[in-house]
């Protein structure tokens, strides 16, 4: 598939809303994070990246697609795994550089198979 625009350029067009990407603050790899969140829970499940056109394939399939850093290309949460995100809500921060999506989570949402990505390592507290 397509690859990151290199540092500098513009997004490469997408259809997302012009609106929308006139508002995105994207990192100098063109990214977003975005914080997959269970929707009825509150639990965090995990962190992905998206540009413009990841975001727009998530709001208009319902399905949370990321673009793969280590692959360099997109992927929608589940194709190959079964354990879907379908997107309830998306929403950015209050400066428009992350994006939250609220999802009902199918399966485990980490690559390891835990439900979460912050399910194995707890660091102490107070130490």
């Amino acid at each position: 598939m397509s690859s990151t625009p290199p540092p500098g350029t513009p997004p490469p067009a997408s259809g997302l809303d012009p609106a929308i990407a006139a508002r995105l603050k994207r990192g100098a790899d063109g990214l977003v994070p975005a914080i997959a969140q269970q929707y009825d829970t509150g639990e965090v499940l995990m962190l992905g990246w998206m540009d413009d056109e990841a975001l727009h394939r998530t709001l208009t399939t319902g399905r949370c697609t990321y673009w793969s850093r280590s692959r360099q290309e997109y992927w929608v949460k589940g194709d190959t795994s079964g354990h879907i995100q379908q997107v309830k809500s998306v929403a950015l921060d209050c400066d428009a550089d992350t994006v939250l999506v609220r999802v009902d989570q199918t399966g485990a949402a980490c690559h390891t198979g835990d439900r979460t990505c912050f399910d194995a390592d707890v660091l102490p507290l107070g130490q």
